[in-house]
Protein backbone atom coordinates (compact mmCIF):
# COMPACT_ATOMS: atom_id res chain seq x y z
CA UNK A 1 0.00 0.00 0.00
CA UNK A 2 1.40 2.96 -1.19
CA UNK A 3 1.59 5.90 2.17
CA UNK A 4 1.14 9.48 1.04
CA UNK A 5 3.89 11.84 1.19
CA UNK A 6 4.59 14.58 3.89
CA UNK A 7 2.63 17.69 1.22
CA UNK A 8 -0.49 15.19 1.08
CA UNK A 9 -0.50 14.25 4.67
CA UNK A 10 -0.15 17.98 5.67
CA UNK A 11 -3.49 18.94 2.94
CA UNK A 12 -5.57 16.30 4.71
CA UNK A 13 -4.65 17.61 8.31
CA UNK A 14 -5.57 21.16 7.18
CA UNK A 15 -9.14 19.85 5.77
CA UNK A 16 -9.95 18.19 8.92
CA UNK A 17 -9.37 20.77 10.66
CA UNK A 18 -12.60 22.58 11.00
CA UNK A 19 -10.94 26.05 11.78
CA UNK A 20 -10.24 26.41 7.82
CA UNK A 21 -14.02 26.67 7.00
CA UNK A 22 -14.02 29.87 9.14
CA UNK A 23 -10.57 31.52 7.79
CA UNK A 24 -10.82 34.51 5.41
CA UNK A 25 -9.44 33.33 1.91
CA UNK A 26 -5.82 35.13 2.23
CA UNK A 27 -5.10 33.27 5.65
CA UNK A 28 -6.53 30.05 3.88
CA UNK A 29 -4.68 29.86 0.83
CA UNK A 30 -1.23 30.62 3.07
CA UNK A 31 -2.20 27.77 5.77
CA UNK A 32 -3.20 25.65 2.64
CA UNK A 33 0.03 26.41 0.51
CA UNK A 34 1.89 25.48 3.48
CA UNK A 35 0.34 22.81 3.91
CA UNK A 36 1.49 21.47 0.23
CA UNK A 37 5.13 22.65 0.12
CA UNK A 38 4.52 25.47 -1.86
CA UNK A 39 6.64 28.35 -1.19
CA UNK A 40 3.66 31.15 -2.38
CA UNK A 41 0.52 31.58 -3.47
CA UNK A 42 -1.82 34.22 -4.43
CA UNK A 43 -5.01 34.44 -5.89
CA UNK A 44 -6.04 36.92 -7.85
CA UNK A 45 -10.33 37.52 -8.75
CA UNK A 46 -11.44 38.90 -12.23
CA UNK A 47 -13.55 42.03 -11.96
CA UNK A 48 -17.19 42.13 -12.60
CA UNK A 49 -16.40 43.29 -16.40
CA UNK A 50 -13.87 40.61 -16.53
CA UNK A 51 -10.83 43.64 -17.76
CA UNK A 52 -8.60 42.87 -14.74
CA UNK A 53 -7.86 40.34 -12.44
CA UNK A 54 -7.43 41.80 -8.83
CA UNK A 55 -5.47 40.09 -5.95
CA UNK A 56 -7.28 39.20 -2.50
CA UNK A 57 -3.97 40.99 -0.81
CA UNK A 58 -2.13 44.16 -1.32
CA UNK A 59 0.97 42.59 -2.28
CA UNK A 60 0.72 42.93 -5.84
CA UNK A 61 -1.49 45.54 -8.40
CA UNK A 62 -4.28 44.06 -10.27
CA UNK A 63 -2.94 42.34 -13.41
CA UNK A 64 -5.15 43.13 -17.47
CA UNK A 65 -7.19 40.07 -18.47
CA UNK A 66 -5.85 40.92 -22.27
CA UNK A 67 -2.14 41.56 -21.86
CA UNK A 68 -0.54 39.76 -19.28
CA UNK A 69 0.40 36.13 -18.75
CA UNK A 70 -1.87 35.86 -16.25
CA UNK A 71 -4.75 36.87 -18.24
CA UNK A 72 -3.81 34.49 -20.81
CA UNK A 73 -4.31 31.67 -18.13
CA UNK A 74 -7.49 32.87 -17.91
CA UNK A 75 -8.94 33.08 -21.29
CA UNK A 76 -7.61 29.91 -22.01
CA UNK A 77 -7.98 27.71 -19.04
CA UNK A 78 -4.75 26.63 -19.20
CA UNK A 79 -1.63 26.63 -17.09
CA UNK A 80 0.77 29.84 -18.14
CA UNK A 81 4.64 29.46 -16.70
CA UNK A 82 6.92 32.82 -16.80
CA UNK A 83 10.02 33.75 -14.70
CA UNK A 84 9.40 36.04 -11.61
CA UNK A 85 11.79 38.85 -10.95
CA UNK A 86 12.61 37.74 -7.84
CA UNK A 87 13.75 34.71 -8.69
CA UNK A 88 11.94 31.45 -9.44
CA UNK A 89 8.78 31.11 -11.50
CA UNK A 90 5.14 31.74 -11.18
CA UNK A 91 2.90 29.15 -12.86
CA UNK A 92 -0.99 31.01 -13.33
CA UNK A 93 -3.29 28.52 -12.73
CA UNK A 94 -7.16 28.78 -13.50
CA UNK A 95 -9.33 28.64 -10.80
CA UNK A 96 -12.63 27.30 -12.52
CA UNK A 97 -15.86 26.51 -10.74
CA UNK A 98 -17.00 23.49 -12.87
CA UNK A 99 -17.54 25.74 -16.38
CA UNK A 100 -17.33 29.28 -14.27
CA UNK A 101 -14.05 31.26 -14.37
CA UNK A 102 -13.21 32.84 -11.12
CA UNK A 103 -9.88 34.17 -11.56
CA UNK A 104 -6.41 32.79 -11.12
CA UNK A 105 -3.88 31.25 -9.12
CA UNK A 106 -0.43 32.44 -9.15
CA UNK A 107 2.35 30.04 -7.50
CA UNK A 108 5.72 31.48 -6.83
CA UNK A 109 7.97 28.33 -6.72
CA UNK A 110 11.92 27.73 -7.25
CA UNK A 111 11.43 25.96 -9.95
CA UNK A 112 8.37 24.12 -11.22
CA UNK A 113 8.57 20.17 -10.71
CA UNK A 114 5.61 17.85 -11.43
CA UNK A 115 4.95 17.29 -7.83
CA UNK A 116 4.19 20.87 -7.35
CA UNK A 117 2.36 21.61 -10.38
CA UNK A 118 0.27 19.08 -8.94
CA UNK A 119 0.17 20.52 -5.94
CA UNK A 120 -0.85 23.48 -7.49
CA UNK A 121 -3.41 22.28 -9.16
CA UNK A 122 -4.60 20.56 -6.40
CA UNK A 123 -4.67 24.02 -4.15
CA UNK A 124 -6.73 25.99 -7.25
CA UNK A 125 -9.28 23.18 -7.17
CA UNK A 126 -9.93 23.85 -3.33
CA UNK A 127 -9.51 27.36 -3.41
CA UNK A 128 -12.33 27.73 -6.05
CA UNK A 129 -14.33 25.68 -4.48
CA UNK A 130 -14.08 27.89 -1.32
CA UNK A 131 -14.40 30.92 -3.06
CA UNK A 132 -18.05 29.61 -4.66
CA UNK A 133 -18.78 28.83 -1.22
CA UNK A 134 -17.85 32.09 0.21
CA UNK A 135 -18.92 34.58 -2.51
CA UNK A 136 -22.74 34.61 -1.33
CA UNK A 137 -21.90 35.83 1.71
CA UNK A 138 -18.96 37.81 2.15
CA UNK A 139 -18.70 41.50 0.40
CA UNK A 140 -14.92 41.12 0.49
CA UNK A 141 -15.48 39.32 -2.73
CA UNK A 142 -17.79 41.02 -4.22
CA UNK A 143 -16.26 44.59 -3.31
CA UNK A 144 -12.93 43.36 -5.04
CA UNK A 145 -14.35 42.51 -8.16
CA UNK A 146 -15.79 45.72 -8.68
CA UNK A 147 -14.29 48.67 -10.09
CA UNK A 148 -17.44 51.31 -9.69
CA UNK A 149 -20.40 52.18 -7.57
CA UNK A 150 -23.68 50.12 -8.34
CA UNK A 151 -26.95 51.83 -8.76
CA UNK A 152 -29.81 49.80 -6.75
CA UNK A 153 -31.48 48.41 -9.59
CA UNK A 154 -28.58 46.35 -10.64
CA UNK A 155 -27.46 45.38 -7.19
CA UNK A 156 -31.26 43.80 -6.65
CA UNK A 157 -31.08 42.23 -10.54
CA UNK A 158 -27.60 40.89 -9.95
CA UNK A 159 -28.80 38.82 -7.21
CA UNK A 160 -30.99 37.16 -8.76
CA UNK A 161 -28.56 36.07 -11.64
CA UNK A 162 -26.92 32.88 -11.93
CA UNK A 163 -22.87 32.27 -12.65
CA UNK A 164 -22.31 33.71 -16.13
CA UNK A 165 -21.39 29.99 -17.21
CA UNK A 166 -22.72 26.43 -16.72
CA UNK A 167 -22.13 23.37 -18.10
CA UNK A 168 -21.54 19.95 -18.13
CA UNK A 169 -20.13 16.90 -20.60
CA UNK A 170 -22.80 17.55 -22.71
CA UNK A 171 -23.25 21.05 -23.18
CA UNK A 172 -22.06 24.35 -22.01
CA UNK A 173 -24.00 28.23 -21.80
CA UNK A 174 -22.57 31.16 -20.83
CA UNK A 175 -23.97 35.06 -20.90
CA UNK A 176 -22.88 38.37 -20.19
CA UNK A 177 -24.73 41.50 -19.45
CA UNK A 178 -23.85 45.60 -19.91
CA UNK A 179 -24.05 48.06 -18.52
CA UNK A 180 -22.52 46.41 -15.46
CA UNK A 181 -23.00 49.06 -13.18
CA UNK A 182 -26.14 50.33 -14.31
CA UNK A 183 -28.97 47.92 -15.29
CA UNK A 184 -32.08 48.17 -16.29
CA UNK A 185 -34.73 45.40 -17.07
CA UNK A 186 -32.23 42.73 -19.07
CA UNK A 187 -31.45 39.70 -17.16
CA UNK A 188 -30.80 36.26 -18.21
CA UNK A 189 -31.26 32.49 -16.44
CA UNK A 190 -29.90 29.14 -17.06
CA UNK A 191 -29.66 25.62 -15.26
CA UNK A 192 -28.76 22.03 -15.67
CA UNK A 193 -31.33 19.29 -14.78
CA UNK A 194 -31.05 16.03 -15.40
CA UNK A 195 -32.00 15.69 -18.81
CA UNK A 196 -32.37 19.09 -20.21
CA UNK A 197 -30.99 22.67 -19.96
CA UNK A 198 -32.85 25.45 -18.99
CA UNK A 199 -32.20 29.03 -20.95
CA UNK A 200 -34.33 32.24 -20.54
CA UNK A 201 -33.49 35.87 -21.45
CA UNK A 202 -35.45 38.31 -19.91
CA UNK A 203 -35.89 42.49 -21.15
CA UNK A 204 -38.36 44.26 -19.07
CA UNK A 205 -40.01 47.41 -20.42
CA UNK A 206 -38.11 50.48 -19.61
CA UNK A 207 -35.06 51.10 -17.59
CA UNK A 208 -35.67 51.92 -14.18
CA UNK A 209 -36.70 50.28 -10.62
CA UNK A 210 -39.93 48.76 -11.70
CA UNK A 211 -38.05 47.12 -14.69
CA UNK A 212 -35.80 45.29 -12.12
CA UNK A 213 -38.55 44.19 -10.28
CA UNK A 214 -40.34 42.69 -13.68
CA UNK A 215 -37.30 40.96 -14.43
CA UNK A 216 -36.50 39.58 -11.09
CA UNK A 217 -40.43 38.49 -10.74
CA UNK A 218 -40.26 36.97 -14.35
CA UNK A 219 -36.80 35.27 -13.21
CA UNK A 220 -38.12 33.72 -10.21
CA UNK A 221 -41.47 33.00 -11.32
CA UNK A 222 -40.08 30.43 -13.85
CA UNK A 223 -37.27 29.36 -11.40
CA UNK A 224 -40.39 28.37 -9.11
CA UNK A 225 -42.57 26.49 -11.65
CA UNK A 226 -39.19 24.42 -12.70
CA UNK A 227 -37.95 23.57 -9.18
CA UNK A 228 -41.73 22.44 -8.81
CA UNK A 229 -41.74 19.76 -12.45
CA UNK A 230 -42.90 22.39 -14.33
CA UNK A 231 -43.00 21.41 -17.92
CA UNK A 232 -42.00 24.39 -19.98
CA UNK A 233 -45.44 25.71 -21.01
CA UNK A 234 -45.54 25.84 -17.19
CA UNK A 235 -43.12 28.10 -16.75
CA UNK A 236 -44.67 30.86 -19.65
CA UNK A 237 -47.70 30.56 -17.43
CA UNK A 238 -46.03 30.90 -14.21
CA UNK A 239 -44.76 34.05 -15.44
CA UNK A 240 -47.56 35.55 -17.28
CA UNK A 241 -49.70 35.13 -13.93
CA UNK A 242 -47.38 36.41 -11.58
CA UNK A 243 -47.13 39.51 -13.33
CA UNK A 244 -50.33 40.31 -13.94
CA UNK A 245 -50.71 39.46 -10.00
CA UNK A 246 -47.84 41.39 -8.82
CA UNK A 247 -46.93 43.89 -11.40
CA UNK A 248 -49.93 44.50 -13.54
CA UNK A 249 -49.06 47.57 -15.56
CA UNK A 250 -45.53 46.10 -16.57
CA UNK A 251 -44.25 43.59 -19.47
CA UNK A 252 -41.23 42.09 -20.23
CA UNK A 253 -40.09 40.18 -23.62
CA UNK A 254 -38.15 36.55 -23.23
CA UNK A 255 -37.31 33.54 -24.91
CA UNK A 256 -37.67 30.57 -22.66
CA UNK A 257 -35.82 27.61 -23.84
CA UNK A 258 -35.08 23.80 -23.26
CA UNK A 259 -32.40 21.52 -24.83
CA UNK A 260 -32.69 18.08 -24.69
CA UNK A 261 -29.17 16.79 -23.34
CA UNK A 262 -29.73 13.47 -24.98
CA UNK A 263 -30.89 14.08 -28.53
CA UNK A 264 -30.71 17.42 -29.00
CA UNK A 265 -33.83 18.76 -29.52
CA UNK A 266 -34.28 22.27 -28.55
CA UNK A 267 -37.63 23.63 -27.29
CA UNK A 268 -38.58 27.60 -26.77
CA UNK A 269 -41.17 29.90 -26.52
CA UNK A 270 -40.59 33.59 -28.10
CA UNK A 271 -43.08 36.55 -26.03
CA UNK A 272 -42.04 38.82 -28.03
CA UNK A 273 -38.11 39.06 -28.57
CA UNK A 274 -36.15 38.84 -30.90
CA UNK A 275 -35.54 35.69 -32.50
CA UNK A 276 -32.39 33.04 -31.64
CA UNK A 277 -29.58 32.80 -34.34
CA UNK A 278 -28.10 29.20 -34.62
CA UNK A 279 -24.50 28.41 -35.97
CA UNK A 280 -23.35 25.51 -37.47
CA UNK A 281 -20.04 24.35 -39.29
CA UNK A 282 -19.14 27.92 -38.98
CA UNK A 283 -22.45 30.14 -40.43
CA UNK A 284 -25.64 31.42 -39.56
CA UNK A 285 -28.49 28.86 -40.85
CA UNK A 286 -30.71 31.28 -41.58
CA UNK A 287 -34.33 31.26 -40.53
CA UNK A 288 -33.90 27.94 -38.80
CA UNK A 289 -35.01 29.47 -35.35
CA UNK A 290 -37.21 32.22 -37.04
CA UNK A 291 -41.07 32.51 -35.51
CA UNK A 292 -43.91 35.10 -35.55
CA UNK A 293 -43.56 36.35 -31.50
CA UNK A 294 -46.36 35.51 -29.42
CA UNK A 295 -46.95 38.81 -27.28
CA UNK A 296 -44.69 40.14 -24.43
CA UNK A 297 -45.20 38.40 -20.72
CA UNK A 298 -47.80 40.19 -18.19
CA UNK A 299 -50.18 43.07 -19.39
CA UNK A 300 -50.23 42.29 -23.63
CA UNK A 301 -50.80 38.77 -22.93
CA UNK A 302 -54.30 39.73 -21.21
CA UNK A 303 -55.29 41.37 -24.12
CA UNK A 304 -55.25 38.36 -26.62
CA UNK A 305 -57.49 35.10 -25.97
CA UNK A 306 -55.02 32.79 -28.63
CA UNK A 307 -52.62 30.53 -26.88
CA UNK A 308 -48.48 30.49 -26.88
CA UNK A 309 -47.35 28.37 -29.16
CA UNK A 310 -43.95 26.61 -28.66
CA UNK A 311 -41.55 25.92 -31.25
CA UNK A 312 -39.25 22.46 -32.09
CA UNK A 313 -35.69 22.53 -33.62
CA UNK A 314 -33.32 19.35 -33.57
CA UNK A 315 -29.80 20.43 -33.16
CA UNK A 316 -26.86 19.14 -34.42
CA UNK A 317 -23.42 17.86 -32.34
CA UNK A 318 -21.74 21.49 -32.12
CA UNK A 319 -24.21 23.66 -32.88
CA UNK A 320 -24.27 26.97 -31.39
CA UNK A 321 -27.24 28.97 -30.17
CA UNK A 322 -27.05 32.79 -29.04
CA UNK A 323 -30.18 34.41 -27.47
CA UNK A 324 -29.58 37.85 -26.92
CA UNK A 325 -31.60 41.53 -26.68
CA UNK A 326 -32.33 44.33 -29.15
CA UNK A 327 -29.61 46.83 -27.05
CA UNK A 328 -27.34 44.12 -28.81
CA UNK A 329 -27.47 44.98 -32.03
CA UNK A 330 -29.29 48.60 -31.81
CA UNK A 331 -25.80 49.50 -30.16
CA UNK A 332 -23.97 52.27 -32.12
CA UNK A 333 -20.74 52.55 -33.41
CA UNK A 334 -18.48 55.46 -33.14
CA UNK A 335 -19.53 56.04 -36.77
CA UNK A 336 -22.91 56.01 -35.65
CA UNK A 337 -23.71 52.59 -37.20
CA UNK A 338 -25.87 49.94 -35.66
CA UNK A 339 -23.69 47.10 -34.39
CA UNK A 340 -26.37 45.61 -36.31
CA UNK A 341 -27.57 41.63 -36.43
CA UNK A 342 -24.63 40.63 -39.37
CA UNK A 343 -21.57 42.27 -37.48
CA UNK A 344 -22.67 40.05 -33.88
CA UNK A 345 -23.21 37.12 -35.71
CA UNK A 346 -19.99 37.06 -38.09
CA UNK A 347 -18.08 37.74 -34.88
CA UNK A 348 -19.11 35.08 -33.18
CA UNK A 349 -18.42 32.90 -36.43
CA UNK A 350 -15.09 33.89 -36.63
CA UNK A 351 -14.10 33.20 -32.85
CA UNK A 352 -16.14 29.71 -33.23
CA UNK A 353 -13.44 29.17 -36.48
CA UNK A 354 -10.50 30.02 -33.96
CA UNK A 355 -10.92 27.36 -31.67
CA UNK A 356 -12.00 30.26 -28.80
CA UNK A 357 -13.79 28.95 -25.92
CA UNK A 358 -17.37 30.13 -25.60
CA UNK A 359 -17.69 32.01 -22.90
CA UNK A 360 -13.79 33.87 -23.98
CA UNK A 361 -16.09 34.55 -27.64
CA UNK A 362 -18.82 36.27 -25.66
CA UNK A 363 -16.34 38.34 -23.15
CA UNK A 364 -14.46 39.51 -26.17
CA UNK A 365 -17.86 40.09 -27.91
CA UNK A 366 -19.45 42.51 -25.32
CA UNK A 367 -16.19 44.40 -25.02
CA UNK A 368 -15.89 45.05 -28.63
CA UNK A 369 -19.49 46.32 -28.67
CA UNK A 370 -18.60 48.63 -25.28
CA UNK A 371 -15.59 50.10 -26.96
CA UNK A 372 -17.37 50.69 -30.30
CA UNK A 373 -19.24 53.39 -28.64
CA UNK A 374 -19.11 57.10 -28.41
CA UNK A 375 -20.57 57.23 -24.77
CA UNK A 376 -22.90 54.67 -22.72
CA UNK A 377 -24.98 51.73 -24.37
CA UNK A 378 -28.53 53.15 -25.02
CA UNK A 379 -30.01 49.98 -23.69
CA UNK A 380 -29.37 46.63 -21.46
CA UNK A 381 -27.38 44.30 -23.98
CA UNK A 382 -27.67 40.60 -23.08
CA UNK A 383 -25.99 37.33 -24.83
CA UNK A 384 -26.55 33.95 -23.41
CA UNK A 385 -24.88 31.67 -25.84
CA UNK A 386 -25.09 27.48 -25.51
CA UNK A 387 -23.16 24.84 -27.32
CA UNK A 388 -24.33 21.30 -27.60
CA UNK A 389 -21.63 19.05 -27.61
CA UNK A 390 -22.46 15.04 -27.15
CA UNK A 391 -19.89 12.81 -26.17
CA UNK A 392 -18.88 10.88 -29.31
CA UNK A 393 -20.46 7.37 -30.06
Amino acid sequence: MTRPDAGEEALHEFLADPAHLTQDLPTAVTRCAKALGLRHAVVYLVDLQQRHLVPETEVAPPLPVDGSLAGWAYRTQALRVEESDSGGIIAWLPLLDGAERLGVLAVHEAALTSASLCRGRALASLLAMMITSKRSYEDSFVQHTRTARMRLPSEMLRAFLPPRTIGNDRVVSTAVLEPAYELGGDAFDHSLGRTVLHVSVIDAMGHNLASGLTSAVALAACRNARRNGGELPELVDAVDSALAQWLPEQYCTAVFAQLELAGGLLRWYNCGHPAPLLLRDGQVVTDALECDADPPLGMPSRLTTEPRRVHEFPLEPGDRVLMYTDGVTEARTREAQLFGLERFADYVIRATAGGELAPETLRRLIHSILDSQTGQLRDDATILMFEWRPPAP
